[in-house]
């Protein structure tokens, strides 16, 4: 690899987070005086702040980074090879410019990845929305709602198969593919009058819940925290491999109702709508509040979740995503996953069982927020085409055994 590096004008690293932070001194030394050095996220620089450090003042630093999981993104590249228009979008950040025209490199970085449309964004704001987002409502956050509502609606006398529809499916094979298409607040619009009721009921009671963990977690990002979980988890690795969160009831039970899936079928259940989409909005402001740009609130919060991995989940489950993605968001989500399912089961559910009425500055506040209008316009620039996450690719999707 360092002999490569030694000869390369751009020295795209794309190894992974916990390896760049073990090797960067070494990959840096390797690199020759003017190359350029391109990121797929800005782990790298997250960890470099945390330990006050940071890149040699010798070389461009870029960053083009994909709105998808790796696997994504080559499938959404290959179909563009027939449907114009079918790849996945990405940010770009322009970290250092020695030579003045890293901001060109990127661009054609991101043409070459097949991106339609590419948004600018900063090193820094990138990798704590990211690494924020991966643990919230991309990841970490939608496995504690299933899980949570999983056994809220079990109690209620659902058997577990029409539990599970009603959580997971309803999340993946449904409510997800109306944000993706038609934006967030369609959602709720869609509904009948009886069931905004029950939506509101449960947003009313999720929205504060959900958005205390996410800004727990923000804080924890911004602060450096999380990056050293992640790189000293990596440490542990050897003695304490990460084993698969798919044995337990819930998951065995979606692998049931998959392999007898009526998609033209799977119901909109709107308390589950209601808690989705509070903590989709919980999410979507915490960034806001933080200063974050909204191409890149929407894209972190809403589009990289409904149209790279939410399509994913439906097709693999969960439990698949969670075993199976990035060392950084599998630590993150197994860390974050139990604190959205208690603090669900704990405050919201609770709330809405002991008859808390609703607050209406809440749904007036949803209702009226002006993401929507952002989310809408991002919807005109989804891929062409929904990802084909069955289809024969050439990419090579490692799965844990």
């Amino acid at each position: 690899m360092f002999d490569i590096i030694k000869k390369s004008d751009l020295v795209m690293l794309l190894i992974s987070d916990a390896a760049q932070a073990a090797l960067y001194k070494d990959i840096f030394a390797a690199m020759k005086p003017g190359a350029t050095l391109g990121l797929s996220h800005g782990f790298l620089l997250g960890y470099l702040e945390s330990i006050g450090e940071s890149f040699p003042e010798d070389m461009d630093v870029i960053a083009v980074c994909p709105k998808g999981m790796g696997p994504s993104v080559r499938r959404l590249y290959e179909q563009g090879k027939e449907v114009n228009g079918a790849g996945i979008n990405a940010s770009f950040a322009v970290h250092q410019n020695k030579s003045g025209k890293a901001s060109e490199l990127a661009l054609g970085w991101g043409v070459a990845l097949g991106s339609p449309f590419m948004f600018e964004t900063t090193l820094t704001s990138e990798y704590k929305s990211d690494i924020y987002g991966e643990r919230g409502i991309l990841l970490g956050a939608v496995h504690g709602i299933v899980e949570s509502l999983y056994r809220r609606y079990q109690r209620q006398g659902m058997s577990a198969e029409q539990a599970f529809v009603e959580t997971c499916e309803s999340i993946t094979g449904k409510i997800t593919k109306i944000i993706s298409t038609k934006g967030i607040k369609a959602v709720y619009d869609g509904l009948s009058s009886e069931d905004k009721e029950i939506f509101k009921q449960a947003y009313s009671a999720s929205y504060m819940p959900a958005k205390e963990i996410l800004q727990e977690i923000y804080d924890e990002v911004s602060s450096g925290n999380e990056i050293r979980t992640v790189i000293m988890h990596g440490k542990r690795i050897n003695k304490f491999p990460v084993g698969k969160i798919d044995g337990t009831d819930t998951w065995k039970v979606g692998e049931k109702v998959r392999a007898e899936r009526d998609e033209e079928n799977i119901p909109l259940n709107p308390f589950t709508a209601g808690v989705y989409v509070a903590t989709m909005m919980a999410q979507i402001d915490v960034l806001l509040e933080a200063g974050h740009p909204y191409s890149e609130v929407v894209n972190e919060s809403v589009i990289e979740a409904v149209d790279s991995l939410c399509p994913y989940m439906h097709y693999r489950g969960v439990a698949f995503m969670v075993d199976n993605c990035s060392f950084t968001a599998k630590t993150g989500s197994r860390k974050w996953a139990p604190r959205f399912d208690y603090i669900l089961e704990q405050l919201a559910y609770t709330a809405v069982d002991n008859g808390k009425p609703v607050n209406e500055d809440l749904i007036t506040a949803f209702e009226n927020h002006k993401v929507h209008e952002a989310v809408t316009e991002c919807c005109k620039l989804r891929p062409t085409v929904d990802i084909s996450v069955s289809s024969a690719s050439s990419t090579k999707e490692i799965v844990i055994d």
